[in-house]
């Protein structure tokens, strides 16, 4: 069989939308693969690799149905290659092909790898747009500098006028461009009964854990027989609609709250299509078009404050991160602005602590392969932060264990918003918190077995102690950054005992950091 032209589709190209499909040839051969390169850079989730298969291999079926020549490749049939670019190189010989394209990849590395084939291959190779982000690739200069502060609110006051998104005229819809203050609640014992039930999916994952055993693929987390989340762009429309029908208005008032004591306190009023998205299957535009269909006829039952967080969301965040992964990159997975050099305690792969936060995030992450922002962030990012732990393992962790993560979108999310790694490219100051956010914005204190008001002594919270800690190891850091004034005048107030014994609170508590 010969193909003029090969077409490479990465995993996370899976846009049935795309340009490319409007015209069926014979003499072009889409290539989908199971690489062994791609289960293999970081230890994923295991249902991280299912569903990825699991949606290649449906993109695969669904191309064939439309017409398109499709050469779709397993673990099995890929094995004896180290690479994609050896792929590469011999599927254009077998085909005979005289063309190779390959739409932009949304990691470095990927690009980097995929530039270098470019000059290997003796024959032309182009490079083609995903037709995906709502910010065109070559704009993001025009917005973005090198290692520069961009406020976030800034591009997403930006994006909302240029898309005419929650605008009337040349001003905001409702006056103001967030409501940030509404939407901060906590869960009230009464509210806890009318949390949705997430919309789960029965994608049979037998055969590709079959195949991640067969060829021995390093994994975390636990193996679920079916992949719950969307695997094509049918059941990733259906999502959307259920989570505009039964999520979307609560989903501002919510967004930031936690709580243990719910059958689906792991999904919440979260819309969990950000797999659906990163993976092409749905764009930005439809999403947020359809969210604002459904605020426009709700008649009042979706009010503003949860429309206008749901699009900050994608509109603002997604984009911006994008950006600011782009402008900075390689350079930004070397930033460690703490000097943070500890190692991740052992329990982040199994969550066996007594801090009831990190135990409830960290399971959750570890059983579905998902866990929204807050707990992300204020979580086991903070956690992580106030112990000092080494950005490459934190990455690594985070890139590995959420379904959703891909380089483009994990790494500003965790160098920048978690560890302040950049020492403030994004964040203007360190999301740093002790006890008393995490007893605010969830329930998760009053099962711990550590006290929340307690400072010091056996049963106080960690999180009291490493945070003043944090702050006095990181003091001439923190003093520059106006946004820390507070908790740093704070600590300037404290007697010299009372930091020396602080100090050897969290001293004991990192050099005890396995069994917390």
């Amino acid at each position: 069989m010969k193909a003029k032209h090969l077409r490479l589709i990465l995993g996370d190209q899976l846009n049935p939308m795309h340009t490319w499909f409007e015209t069926i040839s014979d003499d072009v051969i889409y290539v989908i693969a199971e690489l062994h390169q791609e289960a293999t850079y970081t230890k994923h989730h295991i249902q991280k690799i299912t569903a990825f298969f699991a949606a290649m291999e449906d993109f695969a079926k669904y191309l064939k149905t439309q017409g398109h020549q499709v050469c779709y490749l397993t673990l099995n049939d890929t094995q004896e290659y180290t690479s994609i670019n050896q792929l590469i190189h011999k599927l254009t010989k077998t085909y005979a092909s005289e063309t190779f394209t390959y739409q932009q990849p949304d990691e470095y590395r990927l690009r980097v790898q995929l530039a270098e084939l470019s000059e290997q291959l003796t024959l032309p190779v182009y490079e083609v747009d995903t037709e995906h982000f709502l910010l065109p690739f070559n704009e993001i200069p025009t917005h973005f500098g090198v290692q520069t502060h961009v406020r976030m609110e800034g591009f997403y006051r930006y994006m909302r006028k240029h898309f005419s998104i929650l605008m009337e005229g040349t001003k905001p819809e409702g006056g103001a461009w967030n409501f940030d203050s509404n939407n901060r609640q906590s869960f009230k014992k009464s509210d806890l009964q009318s949390i949705p039930q997430p919309l789960i999916f029965d994608n049979p994952a037998e055969s590709y854990l079959a195949r991640i055993e067969k060829h021995k693929i390093n994994t975390m987390g636990k193996a679920s027989s079916n992949v719950a989340y969307p695997i094509n762009r049918e059941q990733s429309l259906t999502l959307l609609d259920y989570f505009c029908k039964n999520q979307l208005p609560n989903f501002g008032n919510f967004q930031d709250a936690m709580t243990q004591a719910s059958p689906y306190s792991w999904s919440l009023y979260h819309s969990r299509l950000s797999f659906s998205l990163n993976c092409k299957m749905i764009s930005s535009a439809e999403v947020i078009q359809t969210a604002l269909t459904a605020y426009r006829k709700s008649e009042g039952a979706i009010t503003l404050n949860q429309i206008e967080g749901f699009a900050r969301q994608i509109l603002g965040w997604r984009e911006y991160v994008r950006g600011m992964y782009w402008i900075n990159m390689p350079n930004y997975a070397q930033q460690n602005f703490f000097n943070a050099q500890r190692n991740l305690p052992n329990w982040f792969w199994n969550g066996e602590t007594d801090m009831n936060c990190l135990k409830h995030a960290i399971s959750q992450s570890l059983e579905h392969a998902y866990a929204h922002h807050i707990q992300r962030l204020m979580i086991t990012g903070n956690f992580a932060l106030l112990a000092g732990i080494a950005p490459d393992q934190v990455d690594e962790w985070y890139l590995g264990i959420y379904i959703d993560a891909i380089e483009w979108v994990e790494l500003p999310n965790t160098r920048s918003m978690a560890l302040f790694a950049d020492g403030g490219w994004i964040a203007t100051k360190p999301y740093s918190a002790s006890g008393n956010y995490v007893n605010k914005m969830s329930d998760y204190c009053k099962s711990c077995r550590y006290n929340v008001k307690e400072k010091l002594g056996d049963s106080a919270c960690p999180l009291n102690s490493l945070y003043w800690n944090f702050i006095g190891e990181n003091y001439d850091k923190l003093s520059a950054n106006p946004r820390m004034s507070f908790p740093v005048r704070n600590w300037d107030k404290m007697q010299e005992d009372q930091k020396i014994e602080i100090k050897e609170k969290a001293t004991q508590l990192l050099n005890n950091i396995e069994h917390l």
